[in-house]
């Protein structure tokens, strides 16, 4: 079985992840219109009578504000954690399963395994995707690393990971003080150097594909996040893939 994966696009505008193993489509997250949504998955091949289900990370409305029409509009299922699905008002579909943060189950041939990550939302979590062989982690919408986050994601085969501002260019920015503490914060988004740490803590040893996300248009560049990240790992920049608001990332796939 391959797994592959494709980003519709990320960043306070709207994110979205496709993932895909053997006859398993699913969506993480859904913050784009239920129009725009099925435009850019024709971007990569794919329609809205594709997907299987869709997994939310929280319910900040990047992440989260298609996922209601979508669900209704194609019958999928939605898991979601029970602070997740009440915070966003999607525990009354028909369709919602509440998970754990922390939770494992599959869909199929594809492997899920929640985790908890600290933001400031009623319940998030994020995903590591695998069919058996390799695996695929997803990390988005964090203040920090925990050392359980550090734990699952240690030996990952792709990384989506948050390089979301620099600190210099946040401080500088024209953010309003506010939100500038609360990007910044324990429980707002990581940063460049934050990012390049995780990987300084994990085993990269399996990692085939990089992508840094969830970039700031105002507060970061993609050629600090690739240099950052590619500081870490000791490669070329070139080889950290960044994946942006407007077209996301086309497929990656695992192999081998």
């Amino acid at each position: 079985m391959t797994l592959r994966f494709a980003c519709l696009g990320t960043g306070s505008r709207g994110n979205a992840v496709v993932v895909v193993a053997g006859r398993t489509t699913v969506l993480v997250d859904c913050g784009f219109s239920l129009r725009e949504t099925g435009r850019r998955l024709l971007r990569v091949g794919l329609r809205l009578e594709d997907l299987s289900a869709v997994l939310v990370s929280h319910e900040h409305s990047d992440h989260c504000a298609g996922v209601a029409r979508l669900a209704q509009r194609s019958g999928l299922s939605i898991y979601a954690t029970h602070g997740t699905l009440q915070a966003s008002g999607l525990q009354g579909l028909p369709r919602a399963r509440a998970i754990a943060p922390d939770q494992r189950f599959a869909l199929d041939g594809l492997e899920i395994q929640a985790y908890p990550l600290p933001h400031d939302a009623r319940e998030p979590c994020q995903f590591v995707l695998g069919d058996g062989c390799h695996r695929l982690g997803l990390v988005t919408d964090a203040g920090h690393v925990s050392a359980h986050m550090q734990r699952l994601l240690d030996g990952c085969d792709a990384l989506l990971l948050e390089t979301n501002h620099d600190p210099h260019m946040l401080a500088r920015g024209p953010y309003p003080p506010a939100l500038k503490a609360r990007v910044g914060s324990a429980y707002g988004h990581l940063s460049n150097a934050q990012g390049a740490d995780l990987l300084s803590r994990i085993d990269t040893s399996r990692l085939q594909h990089l992508v840094a996300g969830h970039l700031s248009e105002q507060n970061n560049t993609p050629l600090q996040a690739r240099a950052a990240l590619a500081g870490a790992l000791g490669c070329a920049p070139e080889w950290v893939a960044v994946a942006d608001q407007q077209q996301g990332l086309p497929w990656r796939e695992l192999s081998g």
